[in-house]
């Protein structure tokens, strides 16, 4: 048995020190060896991604080329990390002094934010399994730093154009819309593929100019960007990062985007179009060709293109007749090496697309019901209707289109221009006396078709006496001397009288004598009434343009007659009196409003405004019958009441009664200014005293002719020089879509101030005119 020796006396305590020290370097020795690795393995994969970006290729690739790089140089894995970060550069390991790689310093902080974002997209990348995901993977890392809404990739097809593989932010109907772009110029993914630089489309209108062929579908995306990706030489791939921000892409914004389109390269390194089926043997396909050629029907011959799970996706065009047209318009020979769904991309959504795939998987041919089609001839397009079949050939499918004869549907729209323009077409040779006529002819002409048509020397037969010699001149013209017709005449027929047109021109031979005739007759009876009526309403305009030109002139007579307007203002007991009287603008110049203002035998004055309902003729009569009878009985002796209570009976208990009517009746006595006043429900005056405008107090008194008992009052007021009066009807303050209270107050309103009658009432008369408006201003002069 062994026994380790004693440890020598006094040494216990530090031994055991040391050993412990020891072991406390070892582990710190292997705490700063993982902590090396672990920084080590960072800077790695930073510096991975960032290789990536720049060569767009694989991780494992990115890697292998740091190495071949640190080998090539002299420099650790480590440094030329370093290196490719661009945070520090290599050693010079000659320099005395130099550290090693594993003595390497870590390096100052440096911006590597980039870098990190870099490295890990390109890990997440490294893990996508389709180019769907792919899609789907950019669109989460790049939303929140680049304000990317949606991703699209496509990739190039070998006859041109472009397929959708891969999308993430637009919905699957959008993306069906967008899934193939056709090869045009103008179209921007194409363009910025095909010019192998990135297209930035910042700017709607200027983005139309350069690339006119921009989707109308992509207006709610206000900025694009189209970034080739070089997974080749040349790019077969571009990614669109699509923003709903308007506005340019800064500039970090752009480094970032093109460093992922270089990092989208692996993943995208592979992914091309569709697998074509094995073709058919160059002399077979010309053999089919060389037989498509001298076949008066449209017709194509079909390869498959399958996808690598063997599902037919669309079919290549190997042949192809003169006579089929795809929807660009192209045509024959053309068409050959084009995709199916490229030239006819409505197709997949039609019954022939089911057909096609059936009849290629079973042995049944297949035939489709008539359906319409859009096509280009000529540059113009038009609508035509056929019916389609598909059959095997091999592993190939002849695919023929029958297109329905187009005669009948011409000869059905010419009936239907016929009729619903009431025309029919005719025709004559002159030379064997044949007479063609459209059936729309017949019917035109009243004639039955059982009958035949007419020669062209016997059609003015058909029109009344009074027509037939300038229809026989016409057709003699027409017939002798080619000169083209445009007549018309009438005819009888069992509705009544129809009149007709006859167009006409002549062919002529090589010496220019008439051969044949052909024009059409229609019947313009609807046209001709019309004219005829408009003829009748332009007499009737004019004989009313007449009776109101009289009319006017009785009314101005009947103005100078019964309400005679003084051109400036009077004088009357020591007042100054102004008076405006606007009549509504519709009907007589003369209404129920009037005014009086006379000076009364023993130097009084008597002031009067009055307002009969409604206008017209019986209006007038009321206010001529109130206006004079007033001033008669205020002249001989009435009072202003008993007046009032008079002319109440008058219009109550006349024969021809005149309906009801307002009135203010006021009477000055210029020894004392004093004003005694009566009103009948008429709106009160209005005084204007030291810059204030109020109304006065009314004196009891309901309108006239709505009572056999009225009672009216009188109220006095004294004026004083300088003092304005305004009596006045209600169609200065009455307004229909107000209350009376606020014309008042903007009356009382305009008034206050220095402005003259006429230019006064300017802004409170009524735009409309619906009534009529008279004012009387009295003024008390400031010397009386």
């Amino acid at each position: 048995m062994t026994t380790e020796p004693a440890p020598p006396a006094g040494s216990g305590a530090a031994t055991d020190l040391a050993a412990l020290a020891r072991v406390v370097a070892r582990q710190r020795a292997e705490l700063d060896r993982m902590q090396d690795l672990a920084a080590t393995s960072a800077v790695l994969e930073r510096a991975t991604g960032v290789v990536m970006a720049r060569l767009g290729c694989s991780a494992d690739a990115a890697q292998e080329e740091l190495r071949r790089r640190a080998s090539s140089a002299g420099h650790t894995l480590l440094e030329e990390c370093w290196i490719a970060l661009g945070g520090v550069t290599a050693p010079d390991r000659s320099a005395p002094g130099s550290p090693g790689a594993a003595a390497l310093p870590r390096p100052q902080p440096v911006p590597v934010e980039e870098s990190d974002a870099l490295g890990h997209l390109a890990r997440a990348l490294a893990r996508v399994g389709s180019p769907q995901d792919l899609a789907r993977c950019l669109l989460d890392r790049l939303a929140a730093d680049t304000g990317t809404d949606a991703v699209m990739i496509y990739v190039r097809l070998p006859v041109g154009g472009l397929e959708l593989v891969g999308h993430a932010g637009i919905d699957d109907t959008l993306a069906d819309r967008w899934s193939r772009v056709p090869p045009l110029a103008g179209v921007p993914p194409l363009d910025a593929l095909d010019a192998g630089r990135p297209c930035w489309l910042e700017d709607p209108a200027t983005d139309r100019a350069r690339h006119p062929r921009t989707a109308d579908d992509a207006a709610e995306w206000h900025s694009r960007a189209w970034l080739p990706v070089a997974a080749g030489e040349p790019a077969e791939a571009v990614l669109g990062v699509l923003r709903r921000t308007a506005g340019p892409f800064p500039p970090h914004v752009r480094e970032r985007l093109l460093a992922v389109a270089r990092l989208c390269a692996g993943p995208l390194r592979g992914v091309g179009p569709l697998r074509e089926a094995e073709p058919a043997p160059g002399a077979a396909a010309d053999a089919v060709q060389s037989v498509f050629d001298r076949m008066p029907v449209a017709a194509v011959l079909l390869t498959p293109l399958r996808s690598p799970a063997g599902e037919v996706e669309d079919f290549r065009i190997t042949a192809a007749t003169a006579g089929t047209r795809d929807t660009a318009g192209r045509h024959g020979r053309d068409l050959i090496g084009l995709r199916f769904l490229e030239c006819w991309p409505d197709t997949t959504d039609e019954p022939l697309w089911r057909g096609c795939l059936d009849a290629l998987s079973g042995a049944e041919p297949f035939e489709s019901e008539p359906f319409a089609r859009q096509q280009t001839v000529a540059g113009v397009s038009e609508l035509s209707t056929y019916s389609a079949r598909a059959a095997r050939l091999g592993d190939a499918l002849v695919v023929s289109w029958v297109r329905h004869d187009p005669s009948d549907r011409q000869e059905q729209r010419l009936a239907d221009l016929q009729r619903l323009g009431d025309l029919g077409w005719a025709h004559w040779n002159l030379v064997t006396g044949e007479a063609t006529w459209s059936a729309q002819a017949f019917a035109v002409l009243g004639r039955d078709p059982a009958r035949g048509a007419l020669p062209l020397a016997r059609l003015p037969r058909l029109a009344l006496p009074d027509d037939g010699p300038a229809l026989t001149r016409a057709v003699d013209e027409l017939t002798r001397h080619g000169r083209a017709c445009d007549v018309p005449f009438r005819l009888a027929a069992p509705g009544g009288v129809r009149h007709l047109r006859a167009v006409a021109e002549a062919v002529t031979d090589g010496r220019g004598v008439p051969v044949e005739v052909h024009g059409f007759v229609q019947d313009v009876t609807a046209q001709r009434s019309t004219e005829l009526a408009l003829v009748a309403t332009e007499r009737a305009v004019l004989t009313q343009r007449g009776a109101l030109r009289a009319e006017r002139t009785l009314a101005a007579r009947l103005q100078d007659a019964l309400l005679p307007l003084p051109k400036e203002p009077v004088r009357l007991a020591g007042l100054r009196v102004d008076v405006v009287y606007l009549p509504a603008q519709s009907g007589l110049n003369v209404g129920g409003d009037w005014f009086s203002a006379i000076e009364l035998p023993d130097g009084d004055a008597l002031f009067v405004v009055g307002d009969v309902a409604g206008h017209g003729m019986d209006a007038v009569a009321a206010m001529a019958l109130l206006r004079f009878t007033a001033k008669g009985m205020v002249i001989t002796g009435s009072t202003l009441t008993g007046a009032l209570s008079r002319l109440n009976a008058l219009l109550l208990h006349s024969r021809d009664p005149h309906g009801t009517a307002t009135m203010v009746l006021a009477r000055y006595r210029p020894a004392d200014r004093r004003l005694v006043w009566a009103q009948a429900g008429h709106p009160p005056p209005l005084l204007v005293r030291d810059g204030t405008a109020r109304y006065l107090d009314r004196p009891g008194g309901m309108l006239l002719g709505a009572s056999d008992t009225p009672r009216y009052t009188e109220a006095e007021c004294v004026l004083r020089p300088g003092d304005r009066l305004l009596l006045y009807t209600d169609g200065l303050v009455e307004r229909p879509s107000e209350s009376i209270d606020r014309g008042l107050d903007r009356l009382a309103a305009a008034a206050a101030g220095p402005a003259p009658l006429r230019r006064l009432l300017g802004p409170l008369l009524d735009p409309e005119g619906r009534d009529d408006v008279c004012v009387l201003d009295i003024q008390v002069p400031e010397d009386a």
